[in-house]
């Protein structure tokens, strides 16, 4: 324990995992009036992975967890929670964080979801974050993981080109020297029809429409611009909250959603490219998925490097946005 007595929940390990069916720009060209050079000029995806039949969720979340836990060394017996952000849960209920919980055998510990849409694993991550900082955990496992292509309308050009699926997963474990140090969250659900599924359990589902007439509904050009802004306040507010100059960064880690996005955001902070970490090519937009995905292969790759800066945000759905700022 420091001085101070603070507690700070510092990433102990990553994982990920991908499904292993590949759809790429060329496959989708032989489905819907696209193309391959349409695609990557517009968004920077090249392919996308696409879960199996009977592959869920939590099957993707699972094969994350197990990745995260064995390069953090922590068991299933030492978890004392598991958060989970996705838009795509398995069941109504039980929640997929207690079904990831039961095949990993880690009985008894907090299990729980949480829907954010595209920024899931980033308010995950801030729920997981508090719980430690409180003292009320010490090992917490916070997984993104989403089955977009069971929503995605595959004659819609527009939108299935941008989705896919997969999983990414860290542990946190209490620090006395550093890890996160702020998270913050917002939405506005005033600007839920810009992007939405129209369908569910209580508003009801449409006996006349393929999968009861759930798919992803969005406006692109009136999404592009709020993510921007959005993005662009919720920067400037962590590096106020913590007295640091956007020079301080090591690394950015968005969300994966278009390339255009992410460079429009590293261009605000006056970032090379170079200091940004890009997978949405090799995965497209997996909602929660994406900033795990992301920091795992920039931690597996040997970019992050310990007592480096990061910043991860995330737009998505809802609206909701946030960001969190560490010292990996």
């Amino acid at each position: 324990m420091t001085q101070t007595g603070r507690i700070y929940s510092r990433i102990a390990g990553t994982g990920s995992y991908l499904p292993e069916k590949v759809l790429t720009n060329d496959d989708l060209a032989k489905m819907v009036d696209t193309s391959d050079e349409w695609i990557r000029s517009r968004t920077g995806i090249r392919e996308r992975h696409i879960a199996a039949a009977g592959q869920t969720s939590g099957d993707l979340g699972y094969e994350a967890a197990l990745r995260a836990m064995e390069a953090a060394g922590v068991t299933a017996a030492e978890l004392d929670m598991i958060v989970v952000g996705t838009t795509t849960p398995d069941l109504v209920f039980p929640s997929t964080a207690c079904l990831v919980q039961a095949k990993l055998g880690a009985e008894g510990c907090a299990a729980m979801d949480v829907n954010a849409a595209c920024s899931g694993f980033v308010f995950a991550l801030s729920v997981a974050d508090k719980f430690i900082r409180c003292g009320d955990a010490k090992t917490v496992l916070v997984i993104g993981t989403e089955t977009l292509s069971r929503i995605v309308d595959w004659t819609e050009r527009t939108t299935c080109v941008l989705f896919g699926d997969g999983a990414g997963a860290a542990v946190l474990k209490a620090d006395a020297e550093t890890g996160i140090l702020s998270t913050h969250l917002h939405a506005d659900g005033s600007k839920n029809d810009l992007l939405w599924n129209p369908v569910g359990v209580s508003a009801g589902f449409r006996s006349d429409e393929p999968n009861g007439g759930a798919k992803i509904n969005m406006k692109g050009n009136d999404v592009f611009k709020y993510a921007v802004k959005a993005l662009d306040g919720v920067v400037d507010e962590t590096l106020a909250a913590n007295g640091l100059d956007k020079r301080d960064l090591d690394w950015l880690i968005p969300h994966q959603a278009n390339l255009r996005i992410i460079e429009a955001t590293a261009k605000r902070l006056e970032m090379s490219m170079d200091q940004v970490i890009v997978t949405v090519d090799k995965h497209g937009n997996t909602s929660s998925g994406s900033v795990p995905l992301a920091l795992d292969a920039a931690i597996r790759s040997g970019r992050v490097q310990r007592g480096q800066l990061l910043l991860l945000e995330a737009f998505g759905g809802g609206f909701t946005w946030g960001s969190a700022l560490l010292r990996y």
